[in-house]
């Protein structure tokens, strides 16, 4: 195995040549599918904390939420019978330089459906039973997400061919899931008991914050200098430059919603730090923004590069979901916590992009599965 696959391969991990008969279903069902689960759920999460809320669109929310629901128990149950019934190909895939970045897709599939439940589930399951979802998803997602951000770096550092890698955009999916917990751990500190535990899981969510913030930071710039000085990704991988936007997003939300819910932890003569971190979330929110505004321009006009050379449909495009929608839930964030109305406006707008980037990707997706395109190698 060498590390010069392109990472169009991504699509469907198309590792080794040898055929398949066409009754087999899941020998291809990679971590890289766990992608819909997290472009659906965000699309549910995002609606139901948008700042213009109607009951329609709550009802839209739930229903997402479902099927972000149904996807995730699918899949995961697909991906099982994957390890199970065709362990020597599931491990050739993890040890895949491309492939195995896309470990950090279940985790994030666990938060993001996790978040949901606490979100939008009380009305189907009761208040009690979907803090109880929320809360052991968040833990499994988190554990997971902490394991894969340290197992694959690692891969990669003890690599025997790692000098032949070069930095690809899906680099930042084992270590973006711990902010994926950051920032939905502030929407499980409200039911935390109040004292040590909540002062510990906003501590645990600040230090996870820190953790993908800066090695991601790393790799982003390892990913800008590799589009600069190596030219765009394959046509078919170029979709994944978006996954840069998701560390963005994500990483506002996580900062003034947890800023927000400081208040809760640091009170009386300790209400300075609650304030402190409010102010800190804003002010990284508005310059972190900006930044995100040049690499949505820049995502944009790449995307719309590899589209003039004949771009086909890939799992890849999931790539168009997640990463916008945190974008969504980001403004959003930003936009409470400043009382700003054109920042709120933003967050609609974006809202709009997302559904529309949700509703093409999915139905190319079903298209591919009734077809099974998807669920072989290219």
């Amino acid at each position: 195995m060498t590390t010069t696959v392109p990472a169009a391969s991504v699509t469907t991990a198309s590792v080794t040549t040898a055929s398949v008969p066409r009754t087999v279903t899941v020998a291809h069902i990679t971590p890289n599918w766990f992608a819909a689960v997290m472009g659906t759920g965000i699309v549910a999460n995002a609606a139901a904390t948008l700042p213009v809320q109607f009951p329609a669109l709550h009802v839209f929310a739930v229903s997402v939420w479902v099927i972000a629901v149904a996807a995730l128990v699918v899949i995961s149950a697909a991906f099982a019978m994957h390890w199970t019934g065709h362990r020597d190909r599931a491990v050739e895939y993890a040890r895949h330089p491309v492939m195995m970045q896309f470990y950090g897709a279940p985790p994030m599939a666990l938060l993001t459906v996790g978040a949901g439940t606490g979100l939008l589930g009380a009305n189907l399951l009761g208040s009690t039973a979907s803090t109880a979802v929320f809360a052991t998803l968040w833990f499994a997602g988190t554990v997971l997400g902490l394991f894969t951000s340290v197992l694959m770096p690692y891969r990669m550092i003890t690599s025997t061919d790692h000098l032949s890698v070069t930095a690809l955009p899906a680099w930042l999916m084992p270590v973006v899931p711990p902010m994926v917990s950051a920032s939905t751990g502030a929407l499980l500190l409200p039911h935390v008991p109040d004292g040590q535990w909540r002062l510990a899981l906003l501590c645990a969510c600040y230090a996870m914050f820190g953790l993908s913030l800066i090695v991601g930071m790393i790799i982003m710039t390892l990913i800008y200098g590799r589009l600069v000085h190596g030219g765009p990704l394959p046509v078919a991988a170029a979709p994944t430059v978006w996954i840069t936007l998701g560390l963005i997003g994500q990483s506002i939300t996580a900062a003034n919603l947890l800023g927000t819910d400081a208040s809760m932890v640091f009170t009386g003569a300790q209400s300075s730090v609650a304030v402190g971190l409010h102010v800190l979330g804003i002010g990284y929110g508005l310059i972190m923004g900006g930044f995100g505004a040049l690499m949505f321009a820049l995502a944009t006009a790449l995307t719309v590069h590899a589209a003039r050379r004949n771009m086909g449909f890939s799992l890849t495009w999931w790539s168009f979901t997640f990463p916008i929608g945190t974008c969504v839930t980001g403004t959003t964030a930003l936009g409470a916590a400043l009382n700003f109305g054109a920042i709120q406006a933003l967050a609609v707008a974006l809202y709009a992009v997302l559904l529309a980037a949700w509703i093409t990707v999915t139905a190319h997706t079903l298209r591919g599965v009734l077809r099974r395109d998807l669920l072989y190698p290219s």
